[in-house]
Order: C-alpha cells, then sequence, then structure tokens
C-alpha cells in the first residue's frame, strides 16, 4: 500500500534538490528569459515591439553564455536522483542550442514576411527560447522521464511555431502533419521506453545498462524495445524512414523556423541518439558484437545508407529551394549517422565536429534564402534566375555555403565529411564501402546543390527589371561574416577539432 514520504524523507529530498541547482544555472535562467520574454510582449506597445522582443531575445540568449561557461569548472556526475548529468558533452550541446536559437532570432528580425504575416510576435520569441531550454535539457537527461519530458517540450513549441503563418495554408498544413508524425513516434519511443523499464526495473540510463549486464533480457523484447524507441530519435534526427514530416514542414514553416529545426532539432536528436545508444543499451566484449542476436549496429547502417541514398536522389527533382534543403538535410543525417555506428571517441568527435560545420553552413544557407525571399517573395528555383546580378553578394554566398553542403574544400564542410569518413576508415575494410556509398552521395549532391548558382549566375531572369536587389548593409556584412568563416573553419579547423575532441567525453560511458 502507498504510504506518504516522513518528514524525515522530504526534508532528504528537498536538501538533494538544493545541491542539485547550483548545476542548473543555465537552465533557471533561460527559464527566468522565458517568462520575462511573456511579461515583456504584454508591457510593450507601439510599432517598435517586435523589435524590442527580438533584441531582448538575442541578449538575454547571449547572457546565458556565462553560466554555461562556469560549468566547465564543475565536477561531472548525475543530480537530481539521477535524472540530469553534467559533462562535457552536456555542455557543448548547451552552447550549440543556445546559439542556434540566437541564429533563429538573427533570421527572424530579418524576415520580411513576419511584418506582414504576424500580428503578434510575443510568443514567437518566448516560445523559442523553450525550445532552447528543452534541447539543453534532452542533452543533459539521463532519465527515461526526463528524455521523454524533454523531448515533448521541444515537440510541442515547434508544432506551434511550424504554424505560426496562421493565414498561410503551407504553414497549417506543416504543423498538423508535424503534429500527426510526432504524437505518433512519441507514442512508439513511449511504449519502448517501458519495455526496457519493465525488464529493468530502472529509469536512470546507467542502472538500465548494468541491470541488462547483469541480469540478462529477454531478446525478442529487447529487439522491439530498440525498434521502439529508434522511431522516436529517428523521427527526431529526421532520418529515412521517419522523415516523411520533414520536406511539407520545412517548406511551409517560418523560414527561420524551418532552418532552427533543421539544425538544432536535429543534433538535440542525435545528442540523445549517443547518449542512450552508448550507455544504455548493453554491448558485447566488442562493440560490434551482437547485443541481442541480431546486432542493432545493422539497423543503424541500414538507416544511415537509406538516408544518404534517398534524401540526395529524391532532391534532384525538388524546385523549392526550402524543400531541395529539407531532402539534403535527410541526407545530412545519414552522414551523422556513420559517426554514431563508429562507436569509439573519433567517431563521437567526428559528429560532433560535422554539426558545428553543418551549424554554421546550414544556418548561414537558410539566412541567404530569408534575404533572397523579401526581394523576391518566392523560394523557387525558377525566380532564382539572374539573381547573380541583382545580388551579387547573396550569390556568393550561397554558392559558397552550398559548396561547403556539397562537402568541398576549402570549406568547413569537407573537413566535417573528411572527419566522419576517415572515423570509418579507421575501423579496417569493413566500413571502407559505407565511406564509399557516402562519398557517392556527396557526388549527387553537386548536382541539384550547383542548380541554384546556376539558376543565378547562368540562367536570365524571367524578369525584364534589372535594377539592385541588394539588401541592407547590416544583411551584406552578415553575409560576408558568414562566408569568410565557412572558409576560414575549412582552413583553420584546429580550433573546432579540438573544442569537438574535449567535448566526446560522456559521463558514465565505458565503450572507449
Amino acid at each position: 500500500m502507498f504510504e506518504l514520504p516522513s518528514g524525515a524523507e522530504i526534508q532528504s529530498i528537498i536538501s538533494i534538490l538544493k545541491s542539485g541547482l547550483g548545476f542548473f544555472i543555465p537552465e533557471i535562467y533561460l527559464s527566468i528569459l522565458f517568462m520575462g520574454l511573456i511579461i515583456l510582449d504584454l508591457a510593450l506597445k507601439g510599432r517598435n515591439k517586435s523589435g524590442i522582443l527580438g533584441w531582448a531575445t538575442l541578449i538575454g540568449l547571449g547572457g546565458s553564455f556565462y553560466f554555461i561557461a562556469q560549468q566547465h569548472a564543475m565536477q561531472a556526475g548525475e543530480h537530481f536522483f539521477g535524472m540530469y548529468v553534467l559533462d562535457e558533452y552536456a555542455i557543448f550541446f548547451k552552447y550549440f542550442f543556445v546559439a542556434s536559437g540566437m541564429f533563429a532570432v538573427v533570421a527572424t528580425l530579418a524576415d520580411r514576411k513576419f511584418d506582414a504575416e504576424v500580428k503578434s510576435i510575443g510568443e514567437y520569441y518566448a516560445l523559442v527560447v523553450a525550445m532552447v531550454i528543452g534541447m539543453v535539457m534532452m542533452a543533459a537527461a539521463s532519465d527515461l522521464l526526463m528524455i521523454f519530458l524533454a523531448m515533448e517540450l521541444v515537440s510541442l513549441s515547434a508544432y506551434i511555431l511550424s504554424g505560426y503563418f496562421k493565414r498561410d495554408a503551407r504553414s497549417s498544413e506543416a504543423a498538423l502533419k508535424y503534429l500527426v508524425y510526432g504524437a505518433v513516434s512519441s507514442g512508439l519511443m513511449l511504449y519502448g521506453f517501458s519495455l526496457i523499464y519493465g525488464m529493468t526495473a530502472e529509469t536512470n540510463i546507467l542502472k538500465i545498462s548494468m541491470e541488462l549486464a547483469d541480469h540478462g533480457y529477454d531478446p525478442l523484447v529487447m529487439i522491439l524495445a530498440t525498434l521502439l524507441i529508434m522511431a522516436g530519435f529517428g523521427y527526431k534526427i529526421g532520418a529515412f524512414p521517419f522523415h516523411f514530416w520533414s520536406p511539407d514542414v520545412y517548406e511551409g514553416a517560418p523560414t527561420p523556423i524551418t532552418a532552427y529545426l533543421s539544425v538544432a532539432s536535429k543534433a538535440a536528436g542525435f545528442a540523445l541518439l549517443l547518449r542512450f545508444f552508448y550507455i544504455a543499451v548493453p554491448h558485447g566484449v566488442s562493440p560490434y558484437e551482437d547485443i541481442i542476436g541480431i546486432d542493432w549496429l545493422t539497423l543503424l547502417v541500414i538507416m544511415s545508407v537509406a538516408s544518404m541514398i534517398y534524401g540526395n536522389v529524391v532532391a534532384i527533382w525538388q524546385k523549392n529551394v526550402k524543400r531541395l534543403l529539407a531532402y539534403s538535410s535527410i541526407a545530412h543525417a545519414g552522414y551523422l549517422l556513420l559517426g554514431v555506428i563508429v562507436m569509439d571517441e573519433i567517431g563521437t568527435q567526428a559528429v560532433l565536429f560535422y554539426l558545428l560545420s553543418y551549424f554554421l553552413m546550414n544556418y548561414a544557407a537558410f539566412y541567404v534564402v530569408v534575404l533572397i525571399s523579401n526581394r523576391t517573395g518566392s523560394e523557387t528555383l525558377d525566380d532564382y534566375r539572374g539573381l547573380g546580378s541583382k545580388m551579387p553578394l547573396a550569390g556568393a554566398a550561397l554558392t559558397v555555403f552550398l559548396i561547403s553542403l556539397v562537402g568541398l574544400p576549402p570549406t568547413v564542410g569537407f573537413i566535417g565529411k573528411l572527419m566522419i569518413f576517415s572515423a570509418l576508415l579507421s575501423k579496417g575494410a569493413l566500413y571502407i564501402w559505407l565511406a564509399l556509398i557516402g562519398v557517392l552521395t556527396s557526388v549527387i549532391s553537386l548536382y541539384y546543390y550547383m542548380l541554384i548558382p546556376l539558376n543565378m549566375f547562368l540562367r536570365e531572369s524571367l524578369e525584364p527589371n534589372e535594377k539592385s536587389l541588394n539588401p541592407g548593409f547590416l544583411a551584406q556584412l552578415m553575409m560576408a561574416v558568414l562566408m569568410i568563416l565557412t572558409i576560414w573553419f575549412g582552413l583553420f579547423f584546429e580550433p573546432l577539432s579540438e573544442f569537438a575532441r574535449y567535448s566526446s567525453a560522456m559521463f558514465g560511458l565505458s565503450l572507449y
């Protein structure tokens, strides 16, 4: 029979919670920022309200870097009854997600469509911050309940943001499809968690690993649980065959949110995937041995190869730039899965570095798409004809970002793919064919990525008007800086590489 806890037990619980608060300061700060933005939205009036809220969000998110930086001096460990973990891996993603939120705000401030479509934007910025909080918690979650709650916080915010242009039918369709797919995948993942809990009577992933290793498990149940959990994680990373929401949501959602989902949400999925499958899932003497009679790595290999082939091949026929980038993001999920498959420190470092490179080049590409849409009112390939002469800097910058997405030197994207393929080849001949598929699918991506600069520079505009469409000085400065950084980190990549290596340490991981 259930009994209420005694006074001493309640006091013990409170003291444990208090002891963990010092490790939770960035999340508390972001929660205060979330509530502050809602209050500020209610207090502000007038035309400048949107701009003030945007800059307040940008400055507020920037302020969280200070509190995150303080955590480097703290000892790695579990907190809040093992539900939350602090380690260098979690700190890496805290930086990543806060910076992602800041880029989403910058792109929103640049997007003129918000002025035409949205009357009140206050809750928009609050929801962006809510997504940041959820993703930060996803990266640090070490308990099945915390994983689910963090994912739902991200998902619920994303559903609303995807359909934020209420008068746009495509945006409403995007939100509905995202909601339906998200609800199904969350249900499947939760059922997988329940099976894991049924076998172990534990929700902490470290204890789950020990229970499964010490007492064994039913192979059939373990297969089913792994598949169901992969459905939830696969939806989050947008990998085949859990990608079906991506094209429609990316096309219909506001472009800053499309960029946000393609980078930050995908990174949050990989943060969870790495931590869960490296720690919770039991491994043999060698990580390549079968764990349940069927090697679960085979599942990741199939997903990776299918994502690379499907994403790159289907992107060839796309006429909408946002939809084209949606299919390319499916392919990039495949490349990232190659690093997960390696299952060692080099593979983890390669995944983190690739995420950093993808962050820079993909956000930059979407930023230029926003600026072009402001001037042309369109996102179709045909309307990019002749823009190279009307928006020369935008054309040059977008070409550099697309070359980086292909993975050609001297860009940061080349180093990202080089590290992924190098990590594969370090494991021997068995993985050469995976690297070969990665290289061949990258060649396919060269074709559809280059369709955009082909239209911009080598095809005449369908409009007779030849006047310049260049954006303002700040927008051009931003493009120039992003273009320089894309090339700079392709040549001098050691700082990013060292940061990725330093951040690959996970608390409780004995795999490498």
